[in-house]
């Protein structure tokens, strides 16, 4: 489990507003990814704004939109692609991977990462941030991006 070593990344972030983007495939999974998103903005005294997409493959434009805003101090984009027996896998996940790193250096803005691969259901619900899940990806991916936009407006102030 990639949980091992990872930080803790839980600091003040009261009054930014996080745009949770998140895809609509795998409701069981996204159900858990959500509820750690907002429940690390409201722990983290941030303003979470979900906003649904289709699949993970429409995750960079809409991030990008908010990006884009101004509205945003941060975008989280949770999705969930699991691995079948054709290449649309790779292609979803490498296309989502790409436009969400551009999105964060097009705009300066810090891009949370909540795409689970899995190679099965039983291990995105694993990471889901369910009751009885190891991790919580959603939490996770909304703490990096809070930790990173308090860095930025840091910088920004030097």
């Amino acid at each position: 489990m990639s949980g091992a070593g990872s930080p803790n990344l839980q600091v003040g972030g009261d009054g930014l507003r996080v745009a949770v983007v998140a895809a609509s495939w795998h409701e069981q999974v996204m159900t858990g990814l959500i509820a750690g998103a907002t429940g690390a903005c409201a722990a983290a005294g941030a303003v979470a704004s979900v906003i649904r997409v289709s699949g993970s493959f429409e995750l960079p434009v809409v991030a990008k939109a908010c990006a884009a805003s101004g509205q945003f101090d941060a975008v989280v984009a949770l999705g969930v692609v699991i691995r079948g027996g054709t290449p649309h896998f790779d292609f979803v996940c490498d296309a989502a991977t790409s436009g969400l790193t551009q999105v964060a250096l097009d705009h300066l803005i810090p891009v949370g990462f909540g795409l689970l691969t899995c190679d099965n259901e039983a291990q995105a619900i694993d990471r889901a941030g369910l009751p009885g899940s190891r991790e919580d990806k959603g939490a996770e991916a909304t703490w990096a991006a809070i930790a990173t936009a308090i860095t930025l407006r840091d910088l920004s102030t030097r």
